[in-house]
């Protein structure tokens, strides 16, 4: 069959808070932004939503720093991209990683000048900041086309629209229907019920299940996975996806790192093949860590091995994607006197063996949008392992700093308190002395701490057991004049040494 138009897929791209999920909700109509954990999308997500009869597939990427490779994959995955720049604030930092990774997709972009409707919105400003980091917008001197938008009002949406599928039309995007299916991983995650699962974007082809010489196996990279049925973006079972569409599927012999390319083969054994011939290849995992459960029982540090202390960390997330990210976020994350060491890494939820690796390491567990095992729960309760839960990334990095500086070895200082001089020797024996000292500074009192200084090189420790004035007891001695003191020290103190009374200060 002759190559046809397909729907184009676009990634929406930008600084966190700059209005990009609600633009998708505006588009969709579909509450995206109250689903969110403390106003930022955790992991990339797909959607079909219509436009003068014409489908698009939106691809929502994240704007925190942490998820900067997820923002690649999607624009690797994606035709086109809105690169979101809020009017009140201009370019910003992820906006800059945003316009890396669509440069380097090599892929067409339209910018969306959102959040028109606020009192401080400033376009001209926002159009200039464009302009100083090398977007040259249409009227401006450039090509790159642009829309003043409010996703509160709906105010220049149409004419974004109208940009986009523009773009793709002169883009000319064009999958055979009846080719086998080809296209990227966007997610993968794995639970109790499904196991494996992957979110997929279809670039090409037609993912079908039962049809008479259809291919029933997913390959993406060392994964794969039998097509027993289709998902859509909506959760409901189709019997089949075309060109464009997002779909998911479960099963997977294990997790499928995000960003993977996947392909269609026609027999489980064809599959395997693929699959075995892709091990060692992580795809876009991180290359500083093992992940899952394989890392599980080999500690790797993640900080300079010179380290005085260890934190030791088993870390659980809802998505590879997730993990990827939070992962990145630790790696960043230092100590002068603490490494972090990475007991296991993995997708899911925190299990048996996850409390018992931290158990045996005194490791901390994060979960990340995940839930405990009743098991697991029981089990840390009664081994003290500490399950940290989060759902936002930023908690998760203050939590894990706080945990390094606890975890970090005492400095102790020493503070002088006192000196005096040794007058003489009124006894001596058994490691105890009674001296006879003038006071030059400071505070002498019972317990403290001492040293004994010969020409100002330490001779020996010790404390003070006893204090006297005029041959009376007393608890401290802060004034000028002679007085009497009984210490105990291993070498016996003579006169013209100094007696420095000194305490240990945790720094």
């Amino acid at each position: 069959m002759a190559r046809q138009a397909r729907p184009p897929i676009i990634a929406v791209m930008g600084h966190i808070d700059h209005g990009k999920s609600s633009l998708l909700d505006y588009i969709r109509k579909a509450n995206v932004v109250a689903g969110e954990a403390g106003g930022i999308t955790q992991h990339v997500a797909a959607y079909v939503a219509e436009h003068n009869g014409r489908a698009v597939t939106f691809l929502d990427t994240p704007g925190h720093e942490a998820f900067k490779a997820l923002r690649a994959r999607g624009a690797q995955a994606a035709d086109i991209a809105i690169l979101v720049v809020a009017a009140d604030e201009g370019v910003m930092p992820q906006t800059l990683d945003a316009l890396a990774a669509i440069t380097e997709a090599k892929i067409p972009f339209v910018v969306a000048l959102t959040k028109i409707d606020k009192n401080n919105a400033d376009l001209e400003r926002a159009k200039n900041s464009l302009l100083e980091h090398g977007v040259y917008l249409e009227g401006l001197g450039g090509e790159v086309p642009y829309a003043a938008i409010s996703s509160k009002s709906g105010v220049g949406i149409p004419e974004l629209w109208d940009l986009v599928l523009l773009s793709a039309d002169l883009v000319g995007l064009v999958a055979d229907p009846e080719a086998p299916a080809e296209g990227f991983v966007l997610e993968s995650t794995q639970d109790s019920k499904r196991g494996a699962s992957a979110t997929l974007i279809l670039k090409d082809g037609t993912l079908a299940t039962g049809l008479p010489g259809q291919g029933s196996f997913v390959v993406a990279g060392d994964a794969y996975a039998p097509v027993r049925f289709i998902e859509n973006f909506l959760g409901k079972r189709v019997d089949s996806a075309g060109p464009s569409e997002p779909v998911r599927i479960s099963g997977f012999s294990k997790l499928p790192p995000a960003g993977t390319p996947f392909l269609i083969t026609a027999s489980k054994k064809e599959a395997e093949k693929r699959a075995q011939a892709s091990a060692g290849g992580d795809g876009f995992r991180s290359d500083w860590l093992t992940h899952s459960d394989e890392a599980r029982g080999s500690k790797e540090d993640v900080t300079a091995r010179a380290s005085d202390a260890e934190l030791a960390l088993v870390v659980k997330a809802d998505v590879q994607g997730s993990l990827d990210a939070i992962l990145h976020e630790i790696k960043k994350l230092s100590h002068e006197h603490v490494a972090i060491a990475l007991l296991a890494s993995g997708v899911g939820a925190v299990s048996e063996s996850d409390v018992k690796a931290a158990s045996a390491a005194h490791g901390v567990i994060i979960a990340f949008s995940v839930g405990t095992d009743a098991a697991a729960r029981d089990l840390a309760l009664r081994d003290g392992v500490t399950i940290e839960s989060f759902t936002v990334i930023y908690e998760l990095s203050k939590k894990i700093s706080e945990l390094l500086i606890l975890r970090a070895p005492r400095v102790m200082l020493e503070t002088e308190l006192g000196r005096g001089k040794v007058l003489k020797t009124f006894s001596s024996g058994a490691k105890r002395q009674v001296l006879g000292v003038r006071y030059l500074g400071g505070v002498f009192a019972l317990g403290r701490q001492i040293k004994i200084l010969r020409r100002e090189i330490e001779i020996a420790r010790g404390k003070i057991l006893n204090l006297q004035i005029a041959r009376a007891n007393v608890e401290e001695i802060r004034v000028e004049g002679d007085f009497g003191v009984e210490i105990e020290a291993r070498e016996d103190a003579a006169p013209g040494d100094e007696i420095v009374v000194f305490a240990l200060i945790e720094s």
